[in-house]
């Protein structure tokens, strides 16, 4: 007679075999898997970690090395030395020479702040920026610094060519001396420069949200898609792993139908609330007030508008446009739901009593009836309870961040036997992916919301990387390539009505549709 315990670890004392052990995670998604909580003994548990890694052929990687891209350099013009501009400057592989120096001080103090580590071992994506642009001249002149930080050092390091600096966003895009716009401007100029970009045939990577109004979403796509440049918009969560881990886990049906989403915002204090520091060099004679109004409504020059824009409609897209979209388009990439059929919005200004006008509290439902599922979206910039994404299925639900957790619902149908027969157990995780080593430093309540969603780092053959490197890598292989990137104009479409059927809900309070045939937000 076949031993059945011949495939135990030997002192395990359990009574299930290799193949039984293999049947009861069939269900499970195997790729970076470390599945906890089936069984507990700790014998057990080195045998699913190794023998069923092997079986399933689970991903062991070893740390990947600094790579540089091939091909021709590639030429950028960087529109916007703000907060922002200065983390894509850094994603490209560029940081001002004092932003190193910090760097560097806060590991020698603390080990585990792998901020400059993490930053030296980024590609090189053989790209140069070759211009900036920025309309207060004390970051206009730190980008043209940053720009020519060739070789990553700090402070008395050697630099490369000095930039030259644009006073104007169109001259820049107008040199024969830029490939490629990457745009880090307050929201209400995105959709001009994008559309100056595409149709000076340069390509283009901006921030989030795409648009600042519906109407101009339209004119941007087309201009887009006209002139054929690579664009991509900037939801680095795309690159994210634990995301891809998630829409495989929903590929594969490990959640069952999938009836309703809630997705959050919960920040507390004022930096989350974008109550920014205003420089100290700020003033009518160092800033272009003129061309950052643009095309917003005239205000008399306010050195909190021009630092805290986020606070007002004259500039912003609000809750909706700055952090809703980071959710909303990590739920569609992995359920791929494009465009709600309504949207429902409430909330108001109620913490931060400062003269602002997009609120600090914010609930909206979209409705997808073609799916049977609702996406709930709620945010405060008051409390600071963590919360996060969770996808609810009829057999399983699953909460994502930088890590992803599923755990199998009680009143299961697919797994209602493994429940019955004890092998799985609804207060444990049928599944968790936990990516990475080690303790990760951060150094704001900001951040922390940001890692905690995987939008600062994720990891790639057991590297911590950051993940708008990554997303900005893409977009610099598919302009060699020709290839599209994951979050291409026609994925900005979809974020950019979304984003706006909810503002639009909030301003109007009452429910707006989407008519998807003729493409037009019914309010």
């Amino acid at each position: 007679m076949e031993d059945k315990n011949k495939n135990i670890p030997a002192g395990s004392g359990s009574k299930i075999n290799r193949r039984d052990a293999l049947k009861g995670l069939a269900t499970v998604p195997v790729l970076g898997a470390v599945a906890y909580g089936v069984y507990k003994k700790k014998n057990y548990e080195r045998f699913l970690k190794t023998t069923i890694a092997d079986e399933l052929g689970m991903s062991r990687e070893e740390p990947a090395t600094p790579a540089k891209s091939e091909g021709k350099e590639i030429r950028i013009g960087l529109i916007g030395y703000g907060i922002r501009g200065k983390q894509l400057a850094k994603a490209l592989g560029f940081a001002h020479p004092t932003m190193v120096d910090s760097w560097i001080e806060a590991a020698e103090k603390n080990k585990n702040d792998l901020r400059y580590a993490d930053f030296k071992a980024q590609d090189d994506l053989n790209v140069r920026i070759t211009a900036v642009c920025d309309i207060f001249d004390t970051y206009g002149t730190m980008a043209q610094e940053m720009a020519a930080n060739i070789n990553r050092e700090g402070t008395g390091g050697k630099m490369g060519e000095p930039v030259k600096r644009y006073l104007n966003y169109k001259e820049l895009i107008a040199s024969p001396e830029v490939d490629a716009v990457v745009i880090a401007s307050p929201d209400h100029w995105h959709g001009p420069m994008i559309i100056e970009a595409a149709r000076q045939g340069k390509h283009i990577y901006c921030e989030k949200p795409m648009t600042w109004t519906v109407e101009e979403t339209y004119t941007v796509r087309q201009a887009v898609k006209e002139s054929e440049v690579v664009f991509q918009l900037g939801h680095q969560g795309r690159q994210t792993d634990a995301y891809l881990k998630a829409q495989e886990a929903v590929e594969k049906g490990v959640l069952g139908p999938i009836n309703l989403i809630e997705v959050t915002t919960n920040r507390n204090d004022p930096n989350g609330a974008w109550v920014y520091p205003i420089h100290k060099d700020a003033s009518p004679e160092t800033i272009d007030w003129e061309q950052f109004i643009g095309p917003a409504p005239w205000h008399d020059f306010n050195l909190e508008r021009f630092f805290r824009w986020r606070c007002w409609w004259d500039y912003s897209t609000g809750l909706s446009g700055d952090l809703l979209t980071h959710e909303y388009d990590a739920i569609n990439q992995i359920l791929k739901l494009g465009i709600p059929h309504s949207a429902m919005s409430t909330g108001g200004v109620y913490f931060f009593k400062d003269g602002r006008t997009v609120p600090d509290v914010l609930t909206t439902v979209f409705e997808f009836p073609k799916r049977d599922l609702s996406l709930l979206y709620s945010a405060t910039l008051s409390s600071q309870m963590s919360r996060g994404k969770r996808v609810m299925g009829h057999d399983a639900y699953m909460e994502m961040g930088n890590t992803l957790t599923i755990y199998a619902d009680p009143r299961s149908t697919r797994y209602a036997e493994k429940i019955k027969q004890g092998i799985i157990k609804p207060d444990e995780p049928i599944y968790s992916y936990i990516p990475g080593k080690g303790a990760d430093t951060v150094t704001s309540a900001t951040e922390r919301y940001f890692a905690g969603r995987g939008l600062l780092y994720t990891y790639r053959g057991g590297k911590r990387v950051d993940t708008t490197h990554l997303h900005m890598k893409e977009w610099i292989d598919c302009i060699r390539s020709g290839n599209t990137p994951s979050c291409n104009i026609d994925q900005g479409f979809e974020e950019a009505m979304t984003a706006h059927m909810g503002t639009l809900s909030y301003k109007h309070h009452k429910q707006v549709f989407w008519d998807e045939e003729k493409e037009q937000i019914i309010v």
